[in-house]
């Protein structure tokens, strides 16, 4: 396995999907604005219609209410800047003082937003999560009020790989009144989705999580909700996102969607049990770990580990040295020493969240990387608590 890398960070991106690759060759001619009245304008508008199309049925939408954006990160930054907004479309219809909710174990791009709310005289309540990072269901009621004008609670974690129950989430909110928002950008294409079951307000896509094109996302924005841009300056997106729109991205976008459609059901099996054969494998060679997240909903191939002495960056780098690719987090918050803020809403202990590692498994992911990885993950371990101050 030492000439083969191991690539088992696909929370961070995946690698570009056969069918993918090969529909953005084919369409690398399609080089018309797709704002432009000419043939090839319509060429490339017919496209990016295609996969507004794809990613609408996915997800149980209608296709204006999606609005193709340039990442996860700008779909959620953008639901979030729309509460100070004054535009005569937005909140200011809303009198007195506002407050949104939303949890200690988000992205970094709604916790950095959120902050920037409160400097912006909105207040901003955080939900705890327990022990496998589940939200206290109950500790959402008491903190909903006549003033929460929405609540932003991510579907699954992007770091431990829990699952929330929007649904349940959504009603509650909903019965107060209040707008509801999920960052789903690592739940699409690994666990159904249907945002007429689900009944959210505003969904968060991205593309690179699925065997798409880096740099294109989208938001589902339900029709008849408030919407103001956070990019003014063009017509595109039915107003709602100035510039000209990522047509070979898109296309991506909706290839990558198409993909899911077909392998999603039968990828989400085998992953499970590859994910089974690695916690059961380190359970049984390695002691003093720490499995964080819940075991059963959670993303199908998400684990997270945390390994009693020993530091997660070490972890990584002597894998990386054998040829396998894993994380210790987010990979927006790559180059921090500090552990990761998932990992201590959890309640872990200090000395555990410093050595806590993410595998996050994919379409091409193999047994035999598995077993290999397990392999070198025992050995390793060994290695470095031999070298722990801990120890």
């Amino acid at each position: 396995m030492k000439n083969k890398r191991i690539y088992l960070d696909h929370n961070a991106t995946t690698p570009l999907h056969p069918e993918v690759i090969k529909a953005l060759i084919d369409s690398m001619k399609i080089y018309g604005n797709p704002s432009s009245m000419h043939e090839e304008g319509r060429l490339a508008r017919k496209a990016v219609e295609n996969s507004r199309e794809i990613i609408a049925n996915f997800i149980g939408a209608n296709s204006n209410e999606i609005i193709f954006m340039g990442s996860g990160s700008e779909a959620n930054n953008t639901v979030l800047s729309m509460l100070t907004c004054t535009g005569r479309k937005c909140f200011n219809i809303y009198k007195g003082p506002l407050e949104i909710i939303t949890t200690t174990i988000e992205h970094p791009c709604i916790l950095e937003s959120s902050k920037c709310l409160t400097d912006k005289g909105l207040q901003v309540k955080y939900l705890d999560v327990d022990k496998q990072g589940k939200i206290d269901i109950e500790q959402l009621k008491e903190k909903l009020t006549s003033s929460t004008i929405l609540v932003s609670v991510m579907m699954a974690n992007n770091e431990i790989g829990t699952i929330q129950d929007i649904k349940s989430i959504s009603k509650i909110v909903h019965d107060n009144g209040s707008l509801f928002h999920t960052d789903a950008v690592q739940a699409i294409g690994k666990i159904p989705v249907n945002v007429r079951d689900l009944d959210v307000d505003f969904l968060t896509l991205s593309a690179h999580k699925i065997y798409g094109p880096k740099g294109v996302g989208a938001l589902f924005v339900k029709n008849g909700e408030n919407f103001c841009p956070l990019i003014y300056g063009g017509h595109q997106e039915g107003g709602r996102r100035a510039g000209t729109e990522n047509t070979l991205g898109i296309i991506g976008f909706g290839k990558a969607i198409e993909m899911r459609e077909k392998e999603m059901a039968d990828e989400a099996k085998r992953l499970l049990n590859l994910k089974s054969i690695l916690r059961e494998g380190i359970k049984k060679n390695i002691k003093d770990v720490n499995f964080i997240g819940h075991p059963v909903d959670s993303i199908p191939g998400t684990l997270n580990v945390s390994f009693w002495g020993c530091e997660g960056e070490a972890i990584l780098l002597y894998l990386d040295l054998e040829g396998i690719d894993v994380s210790t987090g987010s990979a927006c918050a790559s180059g921090s020493l500090d552990p990761s803020h998932v990992i201590l809403a959890t309640g872990i202990d200090v000395e555990y969240s410093h050595g806590s590692i993410r595998f996050s498994l994919g379409r091409d992911t193999t047994k035999e990387e598995i077993d290999y990885t397990i392999e070198v993950l025992i050995r390793t371990i060994e290695k470095l608590r031999k070298m722990s101050t801990f120890c």
